[in-house]
Protein backbone atom coordinates (compact mmCIF):
# COMPACT_ATOMS: atom_id res chain seq x y z
CA UNK A 1 0.00 0.00 0.00
CA UNK A 2 1.32 3.44 -0.98
CA UNK A 3 2.51 5.65 1.50
CA UNK A 4 1.33 9.85 1.44
CA UNK A 5 4.24 11.72 2.80
CA UNK A 6 3.58 14.02 5.83
CA UNK A 7 4.62 17.49 5.89
CA UNK A 8 7.05 16.64 8.49
CA UNK A 9 8.82 14.15 6.22
CA UNK A 10 9.43 16.36 3.45
CA UNK A 11 10.91 18.78 6.20
CA UNK A 12 13.20 16.03 7.19
CA UNK A 13 14.02 14.91 3.37
CA UNK A 14 14.65 18.89 2.79
CA UNK A 15 16.98 18.79 5.82
CA UNK A 16 18.89 15.94 4.79
CA UNK A 17 19.90 17.58 1.25
CA UNK A 18 20.30 20.73 3.24
CA UNK A 19 17.78 22.38 1.57
CA UNK A 20 16.45 25.40 2.17
CA UNK A 21 12.89 26.08 2.62
CA UNK A 22 10.22 28.16 4.34
CA UNK A 23 7.11 26.46 6.28
CA UNK A 24 5.01 27.51 2.82
CA UNK A 25 7.76 25.62 0.53
CA UNK A 26 7.54 22.67 2.64
CA UNK A 27 3.46 22.17 2.27
CA UNK A 28 3.60 23.21 -1.42
CA UNK A 29 6.73 20.41 -2.25
CA UNK A 30 4.69 17.84 -0.11
CA UNK A 31 1.76 18.41 -2.22
CA UNK A 32 4.20 18.19 -5.59
CA UNK A 33 5.60 14.85 -3.82
CA UNK A 34 2.46 13.56 -4.13
CA UNK A 35 1.23 14.17 -7.45
CA UNK A 36 4.63 12.87 -8.34
CA UNK A 37 4.29 9.46 -7.02
CA UNK A 38 0.59 8.99 -6.98
CA UNK A 39 1.29 6.56 -9.90
CA UNK A 40 2.46 4.07 -7.72
CA UNK A 41 -0.90 3.37 -6.76
CA UNK A 42 -1.76 2.53 -10.14
CA UNK A 43 1.29 0.10 -10.14
CA UNK A 44 0.10 -1.17 -6.13
CA UNK A 45 -3.19 -2.70 -8.36
CA UNK A 46 -1.31 -4.62 -11.29
CA UNK A 47 0.02 -8.08 -10.56
CA UNK A 48 3.51 -8.69 -9.92
CA UNK A 49 5.93 -9.98 -12.41
CA UNK A 50 7.70 -12.66 -12.53
CA UNK A 51 4.43 -14.81 -12.12
CA UNK A 52 4.49 -16.62 -9.60
CA UNK A 53 5.49 -20.17 -9.51
CA UNK A 54 3.00 -23.42 -10.13
CA UNK A 55 4.40 -25.62 -7.02
CA UNK A 56 4.97 -23.47 -4.57
CA UNK A 57 3.58 -26.29 -1.88
CA UNK A 58 6.98 -28.28 -2.25
CA UNK A 59 7.71 -29.73 0.81
CA UNK A 60 11.32 -28.78 2.78
CA UNK A 61 12.43 -29.71 6.19
CA UNK A 62 15.00 -28.05 8.62
CA UNK A 63 17.76 -31.14 8.90
CA UNK A 64 18.34 -32.58 12.66
CA UNK A 65 21.89 -32.58 13.81
CA UNK A 66 22.74 -36.02 12.90
CA UNK A 67 21.52 -35.80 9.30
CA UNK A 68 23.58 -32.18 9.10
CA UNK A 69 27.68 -33.53 9.97
CA UNK A 70 29.14 -30.10 8.19
CA UNK A 71 26.13 -27.66 9.22
CA UNK A 72 26.28 -27.27 5.66
CA UNK A 73 22.12 -28.17 4.95
CA UNK A 74 19.98 -24.80 5.35
CA UNK A 75 17.12 -27.04 4.68
CA UNK A 76 16.66 -30.23 2.99
CA UNK A 77 14.00 -31.12 -0.26
CA UNK A 78 13.20 -33.76 -2.18
CA UNK A 79 12.03 -31.90 -5.60
CA UNK A 80 12.32 -34.31 -8.44
CA UNK A 81 12.95 -32.94 -11.82
CA UNK A 82 12.07 -34.81 -15.29
CA UNK A 83 11.63 -38.34 -16.06
CA UNK A 84 14.25 -38.16 -18.74
CA UNK A 85 17.35 -35.64 -18.59
CA UNK A 86 20.94 -35.55 -18.92
CA UNK A 87 20.76 -35.42 -15.17
CA UNK A 88 18.28 -38.15 -14.40
CA UNK A 89 19.84 -39.83 -10.84
CA UNK A 90 22.13 -36.92 -9.91
CA UNK A 91 21.50 -34.88 -6.65
CA UNK A 92 22.10 -31.33 -6.60
CA UNK A 93 22.30 -28.75 -3.88
CA UNK A 94 21.49 -25.12 -4.70
CA UNK A 95 22.89 -22.58 -2.98
CA UNK A 96 20.57 -20.30 -0.31
CA UNK A 97 20.50 -17.16 -2.20
CA UNK A 98 19.34 -19.23 -5.51
CA UNK A 99 15.33 -18.82 -5.55
CA UNK A 100 13.26 -22.22 -5.50
CA UNK A 101 10.08 -21.60 -5.09
CA UNK A 102 7.75 -22.65 -2.23
CA UNK A 103 11.21 -23.21 -0.08
CA UNK A 104 12.49 -21.11 2.31
CA UNK A 105 15.82 -18.89 1.77
CA UNK A 106 18.07 -16.99 4.11
CA UNK A 107 20.86 -15.83 2.34
CA UNK A 108 23.06 -16.91 5.16
CA UNK A 109 21.45 -13.92 7.14
CA UNK A 110 18.48 -14.13 9.97
CA UNK A 111 17.58 -10.85 8.42
CA UNK A 112 15.79 -12.85 5.66
CA UNK A 113 15.17 -16.02 7.42
CA UNK A 114 11.82 -17.52 6.57
CA UNK A 115 11.26 -15.30 3.07
CA UNK A 116 10.19 -17.42 0.82
CA UNK A 117 10.57 -16.69 -2.65
CA UNK A 118 7.29 -16.78 -5.27
CA UNK A 119 9.45 -18.11 -7.99
CA UNK A 120 12.62 -20.71 -9.36
CA UNK A 121 15.33 -19.13 -10.93
CA UNK A 122 15.98 -19.89 -14.48
CA UNK A 123 19.12 -22.49 -13.59
CA UNK A 124 16.43 -24.31 -10.99
CA UNK A 125 14.12 -24.78 -14.16
CA UNK A 126 16.86 -25.83 -16.11
CA UNK A 127 18.24 -28.35 -13.95
CA UNK A 128 15.11 -29.95 -12.82
CA UNK A 129 13.94 -30.23 -16.77
CA UNK A 130 17.33 -31.85 -17.19
CA UNK A 131 16.10 -34.38 -14.85
CA UNK A 132 17.82 -34.08 -11.34
CA UNK A 133 16.35 -34.02 -7.99
CA UNK A 134 17.58 -31.00 -5.90
CA UNK A 135 17.96 -32.44 -2.16
CA UNK A 136 18.13 -28.96 -0.59
CA UNK A 137 19.27 -25.37 -0.05
CA UNK A 138 22.99 -25.30 1.00
CA UNK A 139 23.98 -22.94 3.64
CA UNK A 140 26.20 -19.76 2.55
CA UNK A 141 27.77 -17.05 3.90
CA UNK A 142 26.28 -13.80 5.01
CA UNK A 143 24.99 -12.00 2.73
CA UNK A 144 27.67 -14.17 0.51
CA UNK A 145 29.90 -11.45 1.62
CA UNK A 146 32.79 -13.71 3.30
CA UNK A 147 35.74 -15.76 1.88
CA UNK A 148 35.36 -18.02 4.88
CA UNK A 149 32.68 -20.23 6.34
CA UNK A 150 32.40 -18.84 9.53
CA UNK A 151 30.00 -16.16 9.04
CA UNK A 152 26.83 -17.78 8.28
CA UNK A 153 23.61 -17.07 10.91
CA UNK A 154 23.21 -20.24 11.05
CA UNK A 155 26.51 -21.52 12.23
CA UNK A 156 30.05 -22.24 10.70
CA UNK A 157 30.37 -24.09 7.55
CA UNK A 158 33.06 -27.17 8.89
CA UNK A 159 35.33 -28.75 6.40
CA UNK A 160 34.79 -32.28 5.26
CA UNK A 161 38.86 -32.56 5.95
CA UNK A 162 39.12 -31.45 9.02
CA UNK A 163 35.71 -30.33 10.77
CA UNK A 164 38.32 -27.85 12.68
CA UNK A 165 38.71 -26.30 9.30
CA UNK A 166 36.59 -23.72 7.19
CA UNK A 167 35.19 -25.13 4.33
CA UNK A 168 35.94 -21.42 2.19
CA UNK A 169 33.41 -19.25 1.44
CA UNK A 170 30.90 -18.46 0.79
CA UNK A 171 29.81 -21.05 -1.70
CA UNK A 172 30.48 -23.14 1.54
CA UNK A 173 27.58 -25.56 2.50
CA UNK A 174 27.59 -26.39 -1.43
CA UNK A 175 31.49 -27.50 -1.18
CA UNK A 176 31.25 -29.34 1.55
CA UNK A 177 28.15 -31.56 0.51
CA UNK A 178 29.87 -32.17 -2.42
CA UNK A 179 33.11 -32.77 -0.96
CA UNK A 180 31.46 -35.03 1.60
CA UNK A 181 29.47 -36.61 -1.00
CA UNK A 182 26.25 -36.18 0.45
CA UNK A 183 25.56 -35.07 -3.22
CA UNK A 184 26.36 -35.17 -6.86
CA UNK A 185 26.69 -31.67 -7.58
CA UNK A 186 26.73 -28.46 -6.02
CA UNK A 187 25.49 -24.76 -7.13
CA UNK A 188 27.86 -21.83 -6.53
CA UNK A 189 27.72 -18.17 -6.97
CA UNK A 190 31.31 -16.22 -7.19
CA UNK A 191 31.91 -12.58 -7.20
CA UNK A 192 35.10 -12.48 -5.19
CA UNK A 193 35.77 -16.36 -5.60
CA UNK A 194 32.81 -17.68 -3.34
CA UNK A 195 33.06 -20.57 -6.27
CA UNK A 196 36.68 -21.39 -6.11
CA UNK A 197 37.80 -20.63 -2.88
CA UNK A 198 35.83 -23.10 -0.72
CA UNK A 199 36.15 -25.60 -3.82
CA UNK A 200 40.43 -24.96 -3.31
CA UNK A 201 39.07 -25.44 0.51
CA UNK A 202 37.73 -28.86 0.48
CA UNK A 203 39.40 -29.94 -2.79
CA UNK A 204 36.71 -30.45 -5.25
CA UNK A 205 36.38 -29.00 -8.75
CA UNK A 206 34.24 -24.97 -8.99
CA UNK A 207 34.09 -22.92 -12.32
CA UNK A 208 33.47 -19.64 -12.06
CA UNK A 209 31.94 -19.38 -16.22
CA UNK A 210 32.40 -16.15 -18.48
CA UNK A 211 30.43 -13.71 -17.02
CA UNK A 212 27.17 -14.10 -18.92
CA UNK A 213 27.68 -17.40 -19.81
CA UNK A 214 25.06 -18.75 -17.28
CA UNK A 215 21.87 -16.52 -16.60
CA UNK A 216 21.91 -14.59 -13.42
CA UNK A 217 17.74 -14.85 -12.99
CA UNK A 218 16.37 -15.31 -9.63
CA UNK A 219 19.54 -14.99 -7.91
CA UNK A 220 20.09 -12.76 -4.85
CA UNK A 221 23.21 -10.66 -6.37
CA UNK A 222 25.93 -8.07 -5.48
CA UNK A 223 26.54 -6.46 -8.46
CA UNK A 224 25.45 -6.99 -12.62
CA UNK A 225 29.36 -6.75 -13.34
CA UNK A 226 30.36 -9.15 -11.27
CA UNK A 227 27.33 -11.94 -10.51
CA UNK A 228 28.73 -15.74 -11.79
CA UNK A 229 26.69 -18.48 -11.38
CA UNK A 230 28.14 -22.18 -11.94
CA UNK A 231 28.99 -25.80 -11.36
CA UNK A 232 30.58 -27.43 -8.03
CA UNK A 233 31.10 -31.35 -8.31
CA UNK A 234 33.98 -33.93 -7.35
CA UNK A 235 35.10 -34.69 -11.24
CA UNK A 236 35.55 -32.48 -14.24
CA UNK A 237 33.05 -34.42 -16.60
CA UNK A 238 30.34 -33.75 -13.79
CA UNK A 239 31.31 -30.13 -13.74
CA UNK A 240 31.39 -29.55 -17.28
CA UNK A 241 27.23 -31.92 -17.89
CA UNK A 242 25.83 -29.07 -15.38
CA UNK A 243 27.26 -26.66 -17.26
CA UNK A 244 25.70 -27.77 -20.36
CA UNK A 245 22.80 -27.91 -18.44
CA UNK A 246 22.73 -24.43 -17.10
CA UNK A 247 24.38 -22.06 -20.20
CA UNK A 248 23.09 -20.40 -22.89
CA UNK A 249 20.73 -17.24 -22.84
CA UNK A 250 17.40 -17.18 -21.39
CA UNK A 251 16.19 -13.66 -22.59
CA UNK A 252 15.85 -12.38 -19.60
CA UNK A 253 19.19 -11.41 -17.77
CA UNK A 254 20.71 -8.45 -19.01
CA UNK A 255 24.13 -9.79 -17.79
CA UNK A 256 24.09 -12.09 -21.06
CA UNK A 257 25.86 -10.57 -24.21
CA UNK A 258 25.29 -13.40 -26.86
CA UNK A 259 27.25 -15.94 -24.98
CA UNK A 260 28.59 -18.76 -26.61
CA UNK A 261 27.76 -22.33 -25.38
CA UNK A 262 29.76 -25.59 -26.52
CA UNK A 263 29.44 -29.42 -25.70
CA UNK A 264 31.73 -29.37 -23.02
CA UNK A 265 31.12 -32.65 -22.23
CA UNK A 266 32.57 -33.91 -25.52
CA UNK A 267 35.71 -30.95 -24.87
CA UNK A 268 36.99 -33.27 -21.57
CA UNK A 269 38.09 -35.76 -23.96
CA UNK A 270 40.17 -33.93 -26.21
CA UNK A 271 42.95 -34.20 -24.02
CA UNK A 272 46.07 -31.51 -23.54
CA UNK A 273 48.37 -31.84 -26.56
CA UNK A 274 49.81 -28.39 -27.14
CA UNK A 275 47.59 -26.36 -24.84
CA UNK A 276 49.80 -23.58 -23.82
CA UNK A 277 50.02 -22.56 -20.12
CA UNK A 278 51.48 -19.57 -18.26
CA UNK A 279 52.58 -19.91 -14.78
CA UNK A 280 51.53 -16.25 -13.51
CA UNK A 281 54.43 -15.30 -11.14
CA UNK A 282 52.51 -12.68 -9.31
CA UNK A 283 49.83 -15.04 -8.32
CA UNK A 284 52.79 -16.72 -5.80
CA UNK A 285 54.56 -15.41 -3.01
CA UNK A 286 51.94 -13.24 -1.64
CA UNK A 287 52.16 -12.06 1.71
CA UNK A 288 49.74 -14.35 2.82
CA UNK A 289 50.96 -17.37 0.90
CA UNK A 290 52.14 -20.53 2.17
CA UNK A 291 55.16 -21.93 1.26
CA UNK A 292 53.67 -25.72 1.17
CA UNK A 293 50.92 -24.12 -1.14
CA UNK A 294 53.13 -22.61 -3.44
CA UNK A 295 55.09 -25.66 -3.94
CA UNK A 296 52.58 -28.02 -4.62
CA UNK A 297 50.80 -25.90 -7.01
CA UNK A 298 54.42 -25.14 -8.82
CA UNK A 299 55.45 -29.18 -8.92
CA UNK A 300 51.16 -29.36 -10.39
CA UNK A 301 52.07 -26.84 -13.21
CA UNK A 302 54.91 -29.37 -14.23
CA UNK A 303 53.33 -32.13 -14.19
CA UNK A 304 51.11 -30.55 -17.38
CA UNK A 305 54.26 -30.13 -19.53
CA UNK A 306 54.64 -34.11 -18.91
CA UNK A 307 50.95 -34.39 -20.64
CA UNK A 308 51.70 -32.88 -23.35
CA UNK A 309 51.15 -29.04 -22.17
CA UNK A 310 53.57 -26.19 -22.85
CA UNK A 311 54.09 -24.98 -19.82
CA UNK A 312 55.98 -21.33 -19.01
CA UNK A 313 56.31 -18.75 -16.86
CA UNK A 314 55.04 -15.49 -17.67
CA UNK A 315 54.20 -12.37 -15.72
CA UNK A 316 51.13 -10.04 -14.76
CA UNK A 317 52.06 -7.21 -13.37
CA UNK A 318 49.03 -5.83 -12.70
CA UNK A 319 47.63 -8.82 -11.19
CA UNK A 320 49.67 -7.62 -8.12
CA UNK A 321 46.75 -4.83 -7.87
CA UNK A 322 43.83 -6.62 -8.70
CA UNK A 323 42.40 -7.29 -5.34
CA UNK A 324 43.30 -3.44 -4.55
CA UNK A 325 41.42 -2.69 -7.76
CA UNK A 326 38.38 -5.00 -7.01
CA UNK A 327 37.76 -3.27 -3.54
CA UNK A 328 37.66 0.07 -5.16
CA UNK A 329 34.70 -0.78 -7.36
CA UNK A 330 33.52 -2.46 -4.56
CA UNK A 331 31.06 0.71 -3.46
CA UNK A 332 28.66 0.09 -5.95
CA UNK A 333 27.68 -3.25 -5.19
CA UNK A 334 27.43 -2.64 -1.60
CA UNK A 335 25.17 0.40 -2.89
CA UNK A 336 22.98 -2.08 -4.67
CA UNK A 337 22.54 -4.57 -2.18
CA UNK A 338 21.75 -1.74 0.91
CA UNK A 339 20.69 1.23 -0.49
CA UNK A 340 18.61 -0.20 -3.18
CA UNK A 341 17.60 -3.86 -0.93
CA UNK A 342 19.06 -5.58 -4.38
CA UNK A 343 17.12 -4.04 -6.53
CA UNK A 344 18.77 -3.99 -10.10
CA UNK A 345 18.28 -0.14 -10.59
CA UNK A 346 17.54 0.75 -14.33
CA UNK A 347 17.82 -2.50 -15.55
CA UNK A 348 14.85 -4.22 -17.27
CA UNK A 349 15.63 -8.09 -15.69
CA UNK A 350 12.65 -9.63 -14.09
CA UNK A 351 12.51 -8.08 -10.26
CA UNK A 352 10.92 -10.67 -7.57
CA UNK A 353 9.38 -7.20 -5.59
CA UNK A 354 9.12 -9.72 -2.45
CA UNK A 355 13.00 -10.39 -1.86
CA UNK A 356 13.43 -7.09 -2.50
CA UNK A 357 10.65 -5.97 0.31
CA UNK A 358 12.68 -9.11 2.74
CA UNK A 359 15.70 -6.91 2.23
CA UNK A 360 14.17 -3.90 3.08
CA UNK A 361 14.78 -5.21 6.61
CA UNK A 362 18.03 -4.74 7.23
CA UNK A 363 17.44 -0.66 7.85
CA UNK A 364 15.74 -1.74 10.98
CA UNK A 365 18.06 -4.66 12.33
CA UNK A 366 21.59 -2.85 11.20
CA UNK A 367 22.93 -4.84 14.68
CA UNK A 368 21.89 -7.97 12.84
CA UNK A 369 24.41 -7.75 10.28
CA UNK A 370 28.31 -9.70 10.26
CA UNK A 371 30.92 -7.72 11.42
CA UNK A 372 32.37 -7.86 7.99
CA UNK A 373 29.83 -6.63 6.41
CA UNK A 374 29.80 -3.99 8.54
CA UNK A 375 32.94 -2.82 8.08
CA UNK A 376 31.91 -2.22 3.84
CA UNK A 377 28.70 -1.06 4.63
CA UNK A 378 30.47 2.10 6.78
CA UNK A 379 33.33 2.19 4.72
CA UNK A 380 31.38 2.78 1.57
CA UNK A 381 28.73 5.36 2.77
CA UNK A 382 32.32 7.35 4.27
CA UNK A 383 33.86 7.14 0.91
CA UNK A 384 30.10 8.17 -0.47
CA UNK A 385 29.56 11.15 1.86
CA UNK A 386 33.83 12.15 1.22
CA UNK A 387 34.10 11.34 -2.06
CA UNK A 388 31.05 10.60 -3.88
CA UNK A 389 31.50 8.08 -6.50
CA UNK A 390 35.03 9.51 -7.73
CA UNK A 391 36.97 6.00 -6.76
CA UNK A 392 34.15 3.54 -8.65
CA UNK A 393 34.66 5.47 -11.16
CA UNK A 394 38.56 5.46 -11.39
CA UNK A 395 38.06 1.31 -10.07
CA UNK A 396 36.17 0.89 -12.93
CA UNK A 397 38.89 2.55 -15.73
CA UNK A 398 41.41 -0.13 -13.67
CA UNK A 399 39.51 -3.15 -14.23
CA UNK A 400 39.34 -2.30 -17.71
CA UNK A 401 42.96 -2.06 -18.01
CA UNK A 402 43.02 -5.19 -15.98
CA UNK A 403 40.87 -6.95 -18.61
CA UNK A 404 43.40 -6.27 -21.05
CA UNK A 405 46.61 -7.44 -19.34
CA UNK A 406 45.50 -10.42 -18.71
CA UNK A 407 43.92 -10.43 -22.48
CA UNK A 408 47.64 -9.54 -23.03
CA UNK A 409 49.09 -12.42 -21.23
CA UNK A 410 46.23 -15.39 -22.84
CA UNK A 411 47.19 -13.89 -26.83
CA UNK A 412 50.65 -15.90 -25.49
CA UNK A 413 48.48 -19.06 -24.11
CA UNK A 414 45.57 -20.40 -23.80
CA UNK A 415 45.56 -20.73 -19.84
CA UNK A 416 46.92 -19.44 -16.35
CA UNK A 417 47.86 -20.31 -14.01
CA UNK A 418 47.96 -20.13 -9.89
CA UNK A 419 47.44 -20.98 -6.73
CA UNK A 420 43.54 -20.71 -6.41
CA UNK A 421 43.78 -19.67 -2.67
CA UNK A 422 47.23 -18.48 -1.10
CA UNK A 423 46.78 -20.39 2.17
CA UNK A 424 44.93 -24.19 2.49
CA UNK A 425 41.81 -23.94 4.47
CA UNK A 426 42.00 -22.13 8.00
CA UNK A 427 41.10 -23.12 11.36
CA UNK A 428 37.17 -22.10 11.83
CA UNK A 429 37.35 -19.12 14.57
CA UNK A 430 35.84 -19.34 18.23
CA UNK A 431 32.56 -17.51 18.03
CA UNK A 432 33.91 -14.45 20.17
CA UNK A 433 36.50 -13.92 17.42
CA UNK A 434 37.74 -10.16 17.38
CA UNK A 435 36.39 -8.36 14.12
CA UNK A 436 39.68 -7.81 12.92
CA UNK A 437 40.40 -11.37 12.60
CA UNK A 438 36.95 -12.41 11.59
CA UNK A 439 37.86 -9.83 8.49
CA UNK A 440 40.76 -11.05 7.67
CA UNK A 441 39.66 -14.91 7.60
CA UNK A 442 36.67 -13.54 5.03
CA UNK A 443 38.68 -11.48 2.77
CA UNK A 444 42.44 -12.85 3.05
CA UNK A 445 41.29 -16.27 0.49
CA UNK A 446 40.50 -13.61 -2.16
CA UNK A 447 43.69 -12.63 -3.61
CA UNK A 448 43.66 -14.72 -6.67
CA UNK A 449 40.39 -14.91 -7.49
CA UNK A 450 38.72 -11.17 -7.11
CA UNK A 451 40.18 -10.19 -10.21
CA UNK A 452 38.73 -12.57 -12.50
CA UNK A 453 35.51 -12.10 -11.37
CA UNK A 454 35.89 -8.01 -12.14
CA UNK A 455 37.78 -9.17 -15.53
CA UNK A 456 35.23 -11.60 -16.23
CA UNK A 457 37.66 -14.65 -17.47
CA UNK A 458 36.48 -18.14 -16.88
CA UNK A 459 38.45 -19.33 -14.09
CA UNK A 460 38.53 -23.23 -12.19
CA UNK A 461 39.62 -24.54 -9.14
CA UNK A 462 40.94 -28.17 -9.19
CA UNK A 463 42.46 -29.80 -6.26
CA UNK A 464 46.30 -30.60 -6.79
CA UNK A 465 47.73 -32.03 -3.74
CA UNK A 466 47.66 -32.42 0.18
CA UNK A 467 49.36 -30.76 2.88
CA UNK A 468 48.87 -31.65 6.15
CA UNK A 469 45.72 -33.59 5.69
CA UNK A 470 44.16 -30.27 3.72
CA UNK A 471 43.62 -30.05 0.21
CA UNK A 472 45.46 -27.47 -2.18
CA UNK A 473 43.94 -25.74 -5.10
CA UNK A 474 45.26 -24.80 -8.52
CA UNK A 475 43.55 -21.96 -10.28
CA UNK A 476 43.03 -22.38 -14.01
CA UNK A 477 42.14 -19.05 -15.91
CA UNK A 478 40.67 -18.95 -19.78
CA UNK A 479 40.02 -16.79 -22.28
CA UNK A 480 36.56 -15.58 -22.30
CA UNK A 481 33.62 -18.47 -23.36
CA UNK A 482 36.78 -20.91 -23.79
CA UNK A 483 35.82 -22.81 -20.82
CA UNK A 484 36.35 -25.92 -22.83
CA UNK A 485 40.02 -25.53 -23.07
CA UNK A 486 39.63 -25.45 -19.43
CA UNK A 487 37.59 -28.59 -18.47
CA UNK A 488 40.60 -30.06 -21.59
CA UNK A 489 43.29 -29.48 -19.13
CA UNK A 490 41.47 -30.03 -15.78
CA UNK A 491 40.46 -33.35 -17.06
CA UNK A 492 43.91 -34.47 -18.07
CA UNK A 493 45.01 -33.53 -14.51
CA UNK A 494 42.54 -35.03 -13.13
CA UNK A 495 42.96 -38.67 -15.16
CA UNK A 496 46.68 -39.32 -14.96
CA UNK A 497 46.97 -38.11 -11.33
CA UNK A 498 45.33 -39.28 -7.82
CA UNK A 499 45.44 -35.30 -6.27
CA UNK A 500 45.66 -37.16 -2.75
CA UNK A 501 48.64 -38.42 -3.48
CA UNK A 502 50.81 -35.61 -4.36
Amino acid sequence: MLKIPTGEQIASILSTFQITATDDDVAEYRDLVEGSIAGNAVIDELPDEPAAHGHVEREWQRPAATENPYNAWYVQTNITGSDDGILKGKTVAIKDNVLVAGVPMMDGTKILDGYTPPVDATIVTRILDAGATITGKSVCENYCLSGGSHTSDSGPVTNPHNELHSAGGSSSGSAALVAGGKVDMGIGCDQGGSIRIPSSYCGIYGLKPTHGLVPYTGILGMGPAIDHVGPMTSSVRDNALLLEVIAGADGLDSRQYNPRTEPYTEAVEKGIEGIRIGVVREGFGHETSEEDVDDKVRSAANRFGKLGASVTDISVPMHAMGTAIGFSVIQSTIETMFSHDGCLISRLDPAVASAVEAQRAWHTRPDDLPENVKVLVIACEFLRREHGYEYVAKGTNQVRRLRAAYDSALAEVELLLMPTTPMKATALPPPDVDRATSLGLAFGPLTNTMPFDNTQHPAISIPCGMCDGLPVGMMLVGRHFDESTIYRAAHAFEEHEDWRAL
